[in-house]
């Protein structure tokens, strides 16, 4: 038996053999655990891997529910933060519901490890956890960090967010390492708070070049970005490549002010 992110149980033993995802990053690591295909509904937003093929339910904060009972899953994976509780209500009334929710980057390997046990790829799901593992120990040096995640007003990941897990798990320490969710705060009282780094992913809020020349001017010290959010926002095996972005991309912003 496993459990989920509200502790509910799940027999491992069950074959789960239709499978919705309303997660776009566990739609990409169901198909890289070699489960890809038991999925058969997912969202606008499932990107990866390309050119999928399947259902489209909707998105994550607006499924059809009827376009998901008309799928008969057999299990249907949702998240804390994407998803929307009532939606799961509806979906429980037909189908079991898994819910997730990693905040940092030892909760996606331990959340791997149960996605294997879960859908019967237990070995697929160490592969991938030891791929994570030796990713993870390749740090930055150490560094201060903000990651803004919209504008207007200005919105931040707070330290209790998966985006500032990953980036800690780099190296950093995320000056909004004591706030919780997504603070607003304006652009220059969060460069007051000194951060050697200021990221702009492009999801949720489309940072472009205007905005990272914004920011320089607002006396940032380094700015990595814009650059595709899904690096740092997605969990599962794209926590993977995100690590080594993150990794990189620190080390370049470091080489150019020197």
């Amino acid at each position: 038996m496993i459990t989920d992110a509200l502790g509910r149980s799940f027999d491992t033993d069950t074959l789960r053999r239709r499978v919705i995802s309303l997660v776009p990053s566990l739609t990409e690591t169901l198909f890289d655990l070699g489960a890809g295909e038991t999925v058969v509904g997912i969202t606008d937003f499932c990107l990866f891997p390309p050119d999928l093929k399947l259902p489209l339910v909707g998105g994550t904060k607006n499924p059809s529910i009827e376009a998901i009972r008309k799928l008969k899953p057999d299990l249907v994976h949702m998240n804390l933060e994407e998803n929307l509780e009532r939606h799961a209500r509806e979906i429980e009334q037909f189908a079991p519901v898994f819910v997730s929710e990693p905040k940092t980057v030892s909760d996606v390997a331990a959340l791997i490890a149960t996605l294997g046990a879960l859908h019967s790829t237990p070995q697929a799901a160490a592969r991938l956890v030891r791929e994570l593992d030796e990713t993870r120990t390749d740090k930055a040096p150490g560094f201060s960090f903000a990651c803004a995640i919209w504008k207007q007003p200005w919105m931040w990941a707070g330290g209790d967010t998966y985006v500032s897990g990953l980036i800690e798990d780099s190296g950093g320490r995320n000056v909004f390492a004591s706030d919780r969710r997504y603070p607003t705060l304006d652009l220059a009282q969060a460069i007051a708070r000194k951060p050697d780094i200021v990221f702009l992913p492009d999801e949720p809020y489309v940072f472009t070049v205007e905005e990272a020349k914004e920011v320089s001017s607002a006396g940032a010290r380094r700015v990595v970005g814009p650059f595709p959010g899904h690096l740092v926002t997605w969990h599962g095996s794209r926590t993977i490549q995100g690590l080594r972005f993150v990794h990189e991309a620190v080390r370049i912003a470091f080489e150019e002010r020197e």
